[in-house]
């Protein structure tokens, strides 16, 4: 009875969702690729793939027009009475009929285009509105290549991922597709339920590709990319482009389309160029072929992108509605390339006036449970585009491969060659892996180079250690624990510290951990000197900014996302802390100048201590709120996607007790308003504002004052400096008091730069930034910035250099800082 059941709904899936099928060509017989087929006087609609094959679903038999376009072709409509399903209907296109435009442009006169660009400017918003309320489907398939991957990359084996690769290191790294259905609300309100997704080789897994990432509208004044790209049909696109009208021809709807070539008028802007075609009259978008460089994207590793939409007219509701969507991209670097391909077909539109009032929530995208589960007759039903041959091959290729290289024999057996232990291991480090069971477990080995460091309290210093990874997917759960052993090699001392982390779900991602051990630790926790700067300007400078104390201590921490957008989380630990002195004089380049002590109180006593020996239970809670949260959900879990049209605001509260002298005791709160904003294409806006109070803490110990991030090095290691002063001596201002830190910052990402003559060449962003510190019983801190962004060259631009101005009752100081990003990634 279950076979019979299951035959009947299969058997029913094809009656009820059979196809119309075929091949278009030209009249030489070549396939036209990408074509759009509709049914005449509906939005049921599909795309041929690259060699002009398609296939369109409809429910029922009977009388069909079927409409072909594509553009450069006329448009062509087979009718048939269809009593048969499957039924093939192949279409030969003719060449469109383009009449050239010949215009003779003279010194007062401008091309026709410009006329035309600004009745489509004066009437973006009235066809926009057209379609600004709707549902359709929608389906998406992404396609992602590699090609000359190497087998190692910086040392590191970089293996076939899991079969997409061939011997040459080229292949598809990523093929994937999603049928679903859309609510849609202009500007940014959508509902979307994925009901099908599909992953070559993980039959477990589900697509990203998503709708909310596809809304390229071009009669928006910005499409909204890494930055925003300025539309040709903008307000201000007439500041950004020149136009020329290359041909006109006259549709099947007997409306005239006018054929536009765009230009940008400067390289480096956030431009398109291509041609994009205009209905004459209506001044509506009848279809776009638009590109453009990495470079205008600020993504140099990206060389251009390529953008192709149609649009198709319903005669019934004189709308014209954009079916298809085609997105091409080739990247690069190190000799590496990348080239892939998204495809979208947007179909069965049905307009709203309006939509019921609970219609769009913060869940912006819903993943059905078997989602991932559709078997290919689904597929092969529901599939608007047809399958390449290079795509039909990767799906065979890795769903043959995939239960080969998911079971156990075969996991083993690639564990087996990689755990291989050698001698030399001892030294450099080993890992073991159980890739069947999701564990590995690591040696850093006895010269981790990579922790290697040097301050003037433990001269040398590296770390070892070992730590176990375990992880359960279809839980979303892990499990981390890890171990530190740093020895200081002047201190002559080993410390030795551990933690286990677990988190439970990838839904509310509960998470709970534990630490304990001994330390050494910069008084100012968020360590705002990293290890290699410190180390560096120690050994070749003498100047040691880095301030140590020792903590001996155990920490038990919760955390988890207890409503949309609020995560709460709670501390408890108990350390015990002792002062340390420096241990060594040591210098790479000799001079005169000594060595600070390690008292950021008195840098030039070093018989004092910043602190005595005492040790503190502390307690903390806290709350995050991101307001306006959006996000995904999928069977596996939840994917949080933060509104960046509102802040995010953070607030804490901790309390120190028990301690061995009452005078320790305190209680601390803390607000922190961070905000971000991109200003159209004038660049992204940001401000942070924390707020601090302490009670009851005349007396506490230096270690829980307030400190603030300051930077003596002149070198940044962040993309923003919205946490730091890069003037500020790090431990002058630090208060157990009140305090209000504020930082602004505006990246213009080539706004103003970009319209400079042979400084748009450099492709470089300025940058302006305030920040104002205020604590009691000093007169405000603040310092004024300037400075370029986006430095450096060709592919490689991790660099930024700002001048810095500080003023506190008058001018103190200024400087240059130079902006290592990178080290952020390495450090």
């Amino acid at each position: 009875m279950k076979y019979f059941l299951s035959t009947l709904t299969l058997l029913f899936s094809i009656i009820t969702f059979s196809q119309i099928r075929g091949t278009i060509t030209d009249k030489t017989g070549a396939p036209i690729p990408y074509a759009t087929v509709m049914i005449e006087n509906t939005y049921n609609g599909t795309s041929a793939n690259d060699k002009g094959e398609y296939e369109l679903s409809v429910k029922e038999k009977g009388n069909y027009t079927v409409i072909f376009q594509s553009l450069g072709y006329k448009t062509k409509k087979i009718s048939n009475n269809i009593q048969n399903l499957p039924f093939t209907i192949n279409a030969t296109l003719e060449d469109e009929s383009f009449t050239i435009a010949e215009v003779v442009i003279g010194p007062k006169t401008e091309d026709p285009a410009y006329a035309i660009i600004r009745s489509a400017i004066k009437n973006r918003k009235v066809n926009s509105a057209k379609t600004d309320k709707y549902e359709a489907d929608f389906y998406s398939r992404g396609i992602f290549r590699a090609k000359n991957i190497p087998k190692k990359f910086m040392g590191v084996e970089v293996g076939d991922f899991g079969g997409a690769l061939d011997s040459t290191g080229s292949g598809i790294l990523y093929l994937s597709e999603t049928v679903s259905k859309i609510a849609y609300e202009k500007p940014d309100k959508i509902k979307e339920e994925i009901i099908a997704s599909k992953v070559s080789g993980d039959d477990n897994g589900f697509s990203f590709n998503t709708a909310q990432g596809t809304n390229y509208d071009f009669y928006e004044n910005y499409v909204e990319m890494d930055i925003n790209m300025v539309s040709p049909i903008a307000d201000n696109a007439l500041n950004y482009y020149k136009y020329k009208l290359e041909s006109f021809f006259t549709n099947e709807h007997n409306q005239l389309v006018n054929k536009i070539k765009v230009i940008p008028r400067r390289d480096k802007e956030p431009v398109f160029e291509g041609y994009i075609y205009i209905i004459e009259d209506t001044w509506a978008i009848y279809a776009i072929e638009l590109g453009s460089k990495g470079y205008r994207m600020q993504q140099p590793i990206l060389e251009n992108i390529d953008f192709t939409q149609s649009y198709h007219y319903n005669p019934t509701t004189k709308i014209w509605t954009k079916n298809q969507q085609t997105i091409d991209f080739k990247a690069s670097i190190f000799g590496m390339g990348f080239t892939g391909r998204f495809t979208h077909v947007f179909s069965n539109y049905v307009f709203r006036d309006k939509f019921e009032k609970k219609t769009f929530t913060n869940e912006i995208a819903k993943i059905v449970t078997d989602a991932n589960k559709k078997d290919s007759t689904y597929w092969n039903i529901n599939r608007p585009v047809p399958l390449t041959d290079e795509e039909i091959g990767d799906y065979h290729k890795k769903d043959s491969i995939q239960t080969i290289r998911k079971s156990e024999v075969y996991l083993d057996s690639l564990d087996a060659k990689r755990n291989k232990f050698k001698l030399l291991k001892l030294i450099t480090g080993y890992t073991y892996r159980d890739s069947y069971h999701n564990w590995s477990f690591n040696y850093k080995g006895l010269l981790n180079f990579a922790s290697l460091g040097f301050n003037t309290v433990q001269g040398w210093n590296l770390d070892s250690g070992f730590s176990f990874y375990k992880r359960n997917d279809e839980k979303g759960s892990y499990t981390y624990m890890n171990s530190v052993f740093n020895y200081g090699f002047a201190e002559d001392r080993l410390r030795v510290n551990g933690s286990i982390s677990h988190r439970f779900n990838n839904t509310n991602y509960r998470s709970v951990f534990v630490s304990g051990g001994s330390s050494i630790n910069q008084f100012n926790g968020s360590n705002p000197i990293s290890n290699i700067v410190n180390s560096v300007s120690t050994l070749f400078f003498k100047d040691n900014y880095a301030k140590y104390y020792n903590k001996e201590f155990i920490r038990l921490g919760y955390s988890e996302n207890v409503l949309n957008g609020v995560t709460l989380s709670g501390t408890l630990e108990y350390s015990a802390r002792k002062p340390l002195f420096n241990n060594t004089d040591y210098v790479l380049i000799k001079n005169d100048k000594e060595y600070t002590s390690n008292n950021p109180l008195a840098p030039l006593d070093k018989s004092f201590a910043a602190i005595e020996k005492h040790n503190l239970v502390k307690a903390g809670i806290g709350a995050r709120i991101r307001f306006g949260n959006k996000y995904i959900t999928r069977p596996d879990g939840k994917i949080n996607i933060p509104n960046s049209d509102y802040p995010t605001l953070t607030l804490n509260y901790e309390k120190g007790f028990a301690g061995n002298e009452s005078r320790y005791n305190f209680d601390y709160v803390q607000g922190l308003v961070d905000y971000d904003k991109t200003l159209g294409n004038k660049g992204d806006f940001a401000i942070r504002m924390k707020a601090g109070k302490f009670f009851n803490a005349d007396n506490i110990s230096f270690v829980d004052f307030k400190h603030f991030n300051g930077n003596q090095t002149h070198v940044g290691t962040s993309d923003r400096y919205l946490n730091v002063f890069n003037m500020l001596p790090y431990y002058t201002h630090s208060t157990n008091d009140a305090f209000l830190e504020t930082h602004i910052e505006h990246n213009e990402k080539g706004y103003l730069m970009n319209k400079i003559p042979l400084l748009n060449k450099l492709q470089w962003n300025l940058v302006v930034g305030f920040h104002q510190l205020n604590v009691p019983d000093f007169k405000p801190y603040q310092e004024f910035t300037v400075g370029f962004d986006n430095v450096g060259f060709g592919k490689f631009r991790m660099l930024r250099v700002d001048y810095v101005r500080s003023y506190q009752s008058g001018f103190q100081t200024d400087g240059i800082v130079f902006g290592l990003k990178f080290l952020n990634i390495i450090d």
